[in-house]
């Protein structure tokens, strides 16, 4: 079985898309997990509308472990809130996972947007610093993983989960450490398409910048514990469920 967990902060405008993309799958064995940070707006509403599970979650790294530990399958599937997937999506990733014989895998990213041009350009940047150089390069010397982690569960269990004290990239730094204990794969089948808000939203150069500095600071120092690059973890009330 495999188990879906999605960590959510506000996000009733994207979460919709992605559970619908969910249900349409043609392979139906699994659960959704939604692992949410206290939102303010309806995202725990559409989720219990849509029949998931839902949890108490933190910072990204906190709601996908939180996530993890209810989760009945053996295989975990970590995806943000935004993405966006194919109906054949899950069927075959399950189907190039087991042949390759992978323990952990992440994907190949697209940017979606509904300007063309900002949607060209985004695919010529994803497709060259992010896609080609990872499957080239890191897939086996420096694994990469963002927004979508396929990976079996006893090895999450192996490496004690995503790190909660790393603010930013821990979903890089999770990848890394599943590679040393099990096959780490980037899957070639299928394709994840992601929203561009979070560069629309800090801008394009201060984003590319942000994460450059975080690249240098993995490689030479380690993981980033700092708050000034990463995650800030905002107040709220626990909901009633």
């Amino acid at each position: 079985m495999l188990s879906i967990i999605i960590p959510t902060l506000n996000e009733e405008k994207y979460l919709p898309r992605l559970l619908k993309c969910l249900r349409e799958q043609t392979f139906s064995d699994f659960e959704i997990i939604v692992s949410d940070a206290f939102s303010t707006d309806k995202t725990r509403k559409i989720a219990k509308d849509f029949g998931c599970k839902i949890t108490d979650g933190g910072n990204p790294a906190k709601s996908r472990n939180a996530g993890a530990k209810i989760a009945r399958g053996n295989l975990l599937l970590f995806l943000d809130a935004d993405l966006y997937i194919k109906k054949d999506f899950l069927e075959k990733t399950i189907k190039e996972f087991k042949k390759r014989k992978l323990d952990a895998a992440s994907f190949i990213l697209v940017p979606y947007s509904e300007n063309i041009f900002g949607k060209t350009l985004a695919r010529i940047f994803f497709d060259i610093f992010y896609n080609l150089i990872n499957v080239l390069i890191f897939e086996i010397i420096y694994p990469h993983g963002a927004m979508g982690i396929l990976i079996k569960k006893e090895l999450h269990q192996k490496i004690n989960g995503f790190d909660e004290k790393t603010t930013i990239a821990e979903d890089h730094d999770y990848v890394l450490s599943a590679s040393r204990f099990g096959k780490f794969r980037i899957i070639r089948s299928v394709r994840i398409f992601f929203s561009l808000r979070r560069y629309k939203e800090d801008g394009w150069l201060q984003t590319i910048i942000k994460y450059l500095i975080c690249e240098l600071h993995r490689i030479f120092i380690g993981p980033v514990k700092s708050k000034a690059l990463g995650y800030k973890e905002k107040s709220g009330h626990k909901p009633k469920h």
